[in-house]
């Protein structure tokens, strides 16, 4: 992995005093981070923009118009803290699909280290794990033994010429402009009876930052994360696509479909998230006029100093099997 600036954490902390992070491969002993879960079917919970990686190499201007690539030095920062926001929640899923020795699995759309070291671990030296994004640079740390880690953008490149007992890839879908086709070839990449586990968000179920807006500090977090939602829209994000995945499942032929909606709230890893976001798209902000230096600068002191009870979107997990 390249050489990537000082941390965020550590560049916040001295400003605004935000919270330290743990960096941990998955443990499985730990339960999901405390918040409310929904059987597919109930009522939505709320929201966030979340993004990740995947942009569409070939296709002219998309991969730079996607808003949360991973060369920004913040990427490390959000990948650190989906992990500790999500892995627990994703690995319980995983693993309730019976991930385990031997397994042959096709991470899409890895960004981050904690999910293939975590699938690593769970398979074994019998087992084996593809990891594939269109800029591997923070995955590729994580390289070797039963993990390959490979360069392959999901809808232009040929897809692996071997089948999959698992085929999992989180918050990638959302932001692609031909989910359908990824979604195909993902598909077709299971074996007779593998398992497809997609997980993505759905900010358009609850639009604000902080439900409870107490005062100007909660008004302004919700200011901004509507703007931060336009821009991910405007760059093709889809933010209802996590509520269409057990249907487009079932569309797909896959038998045993179900899904859970899971969303962390008040968590210190929320603040550091919501920080690391925000720095992220900070350029395109004021280059859109959506914010001013003042209003960014006085919503991470927000976020360092105040009480915030921040909410994440809902992380809509769906799973089907692939007939036999």
């Amino acid at each position: 992995m390249g050489n990537h600036p000082p941390s965020l954490q550590r560049r916040l902390r001295h400003q605004h005093r935000l919270p330290t992070l743990r960096r941990t491969t998955p443990n499985r002993s730990r339960p999901p981070v405390a918040g409310p879960r929904l059987r597919s079917g109930l009522a939505p919970v709320v929201g966030l923009n979340w993004g990740r990686r995947e942009g569409l190499r070939g296709h002219t201007g998309w991969v730079n118009r996607y808003l949360l690539e991973n060369r920004r030095p913040e990427a490390g920062e959000r990948f650190a803290a989906l992990a500790e926001l999500f892995d627990p929640w994703t690995f319980r899923h995983l693993e309730g699909v019976g991930l385990g020795e031997g397994w042959r699995c096709w991470e899409v759309g890895a960004g981050g280290v904690s999910v293939v070291r975590g699938l690593a671990e769970r398979v074994g030296s019998t087992g084996r794990v593809l990891a594939t994004d269109i800029d591997v640079s923070w995955a590729e740390a994580a390289a070797g033994g039963v993990l390959e880690v490979r360069r392959h953008d999901v809808i232009s490149d040929p897809p692996p010429a071997e089948t999959f007992d698992l085929v999992h890839a989180r918050l990638v879908l959302v932001h692609l402009k031909d989910r359908a086709a990824a979604l195909r070839v993902m598909i077709d990449a299971l074996r007779p009876g593998g398992w497809l586990v997609i997980e993505d968000g759905d900010p358009a179920l609850q639009p604000l930052a902080c439900p409870d807006e107490r005062g100007p500090a909660e008004a302004l977090a919700n200011r901004l994360r509507s703007r931060m939602r336009t821009l991910m829209v405007e760059r093709g994000a889809d933010l209802s696509y996590g509520r269409t995945l057990p249907r487009l499942l079932r569309e797909s032929d896959l038998t045993d479909v179900a899904a859970e909606a899971y969303f962390p709230v008040g968590a210190p890893a929320c603040a550091v998230l919501e920080a690391a976001t925000v720095l992220h798209v900070r350029d395109q902000l004021l280059a859109a006029e959506l914010a001013t230096p003042e209003e960014i600068e006085t919503h991470l002191s927000n976020l360092a100093h105040s009480d915030l009870d921040l909410m994440l979107a809902p992380m809509i997990t769906a799973w089907g099997r692939k007939p036999t």
